[in-house]
């Protein structure tokens, strides 16, 4: 095995390193083991209680009137995340597309969106017109407001309790921590928060944007009072197989809502083609659990890794996931770029690229993003990105299988090994 990683590029000291944590953490990889378990029970109970068959895989085209294996898997979806509807689409173009999408469907001119998790997801600044663009929430006349999070990472009730006004329509809680260096929130505190808005104003819509969360927990945000959950195909509920897509599920207003915007007025989820996608996204779902858990493993061996070495790591090696993002503070461009490198360098697909930074659509600093991947920007593979600014933190996640997850870990220390940016 040893000599395998080593034509791989994995030198002696770096591979006897990385094996040290790997032993220690196999009692915590079993309890990973045994949620995967749980919510692939889950899928299999949804597709039996909806009666999924061969005939759901096969394709429409056109309008997609009476689209089979399309609705069908929108029940699914709903059954799995407990929602009363679901949106499940490869017209939704990405996780971005479906947030906006949730966004501007349920709200209307004169309306007030509140972020009570600080500022969100870099994307999202223009859909909301913190940054202008053409055709933002702001332009259509809806205003913002955020409420920043307390020192320690979590919500500040006071403000955000003097935030909510008459004008106050939606609440988006963006979970996981996107580039930011602060916790992800867990269901549970998800929950508590939502139940904390409603008593101030019953008539709130919550809406989880719930990209890289999909599965970390057998419980979802829906089930914790949720009135929308938000996500992309290319990450976890796709399972690497997936080619396109997004998803919105949640209160059957809401997503009727999304759908009349998604396509026109009157015409809603009645069309769509699934144009020969249909059987990816119902097996990228079947297989979700177990990635996610592949996933899952591979982020708490980079935790543990990069943590002995002196480098700040959230979570931290042993703190409990809420999602499949760690985060990687490198605290310089060159380690930062090493690290992405390295993942590149471990990749099935375009191994031989090597990622430099970029003025990348929709960010406002430069962006290096390693992702040697079967589906285009797909998050749910072994993929690291990270913003050229301090204090220059890798965001790594996925890897469909553990081993890859572990030689992308290694590959990465194996580049700060050679630059001199660590000691082993």
């Amino acid at each position: 095995m040893e000599e395998l990683y080593q034509a791989l590029g994995i030198q002696k000291e770096v591979y006897g390193f990385g094996q040290q944590f790997e032993e220690k953490l196999k009692p915590r990889f079993a309890e990973l083991d045994k949620t995967a378990e749980y919510n692939q029970l889950k899928v299999i109970k949804a597709m039996q209680a909806h009666r999924v068959s061969a005939e759901c895989f096969m394709g429409t085209t056109g309008y997609g009137y009476n689209d089979l294996g399309r609705d069908t898997l929108e029940e699914v979806y709903a059954a799995c995340f407990h929602g009363e509807a679901a949106l499940v689409r490869p017209q939704i173009t990405c996780g971005t597309h479906a947030l906006a999408l949730a966004l501007m469907s349920n709200l209307r001119p004169g309306d007030e969106l509140l972020s009570p998790a600080g500022k969100p997801y870099d994307t999202l600044e223009e859909v909301i017109g913190i940054r202008p663009s053409k055709g933002s929430l702001a332009e259509y006349g809806v205003t913002y407001r955020q409420v920043d999070l307390l020192p320690d990472g979590s919500f500040d009730y006071g403000a955000i309790a003097a935030s909510i006004t008459e004008k106050t329509k939606l609440v988006a809680i963006q979970r996981s921590k996107g580039y930011q260096t602060r916790p992800t929130f867990s269901v549970a505190q998800i929950g508590e928060l939502i139940s904390f808005v409603k008593k101030i104003k019953p008539s709130l819509i919550c809406m989880v944007d719930n990209c890289y969360g999909e599965f970390v927990e057998r419980e979802e945000p829906l089930e914790a009072g949720s009135d929308m959950i938000v996500g992309s195909l290319i990450k976890n509920p796709g399972g690497g197989l997936a080619p396109i897509g997004g998803y919105i599920a949640g209160k059957k207003e809401c997503i009727e809502n999304a759908a009349y915007r998604l396509t026109s007025p009157g015409l809603g989820k009645e069309v769509g083609a699934s144009l020969g996608v249909t059987q990816s996204l119902y097996q990228g779902l079947f297989l979700a659990p177990t990635v996610v858990a592949a996933a899952l493993k591979s982020a708490i061996f980079a935790a543990n890794i990069y943590e002995s070495l002196g480098f700040p790591v959230i979570p931290d090696g042993s703190e409990s996931r809420h999602d499949i993002i760690q985060a990687v503070t490198l605290n310089s461009p060159e380690a930062l770029i090493a690290f992405c490198q390295g993942i590149q360098a471990a990749a099935p697909v375009d191994s031989h690229v090597t990622p430099e930074p970029w003025d990348m659509p929709g960010y406002d600093d430069k962006v290096i993003m390693a992702a040697g991947a079967f589906i285009q920007g797909s998050s749910i593979e072994l993929s690291a990105d990270g913003p050229l600014r301090p204090p220059y933190a890798a965001y790594f996640q996925g890897g469909l299988t553990w081993p890859h997850g572990k030689l992308g870990i290694l590959m990465s220390l194996q580049k700060l090994y050679e630059a001199g940016l660590v000691n082993l």
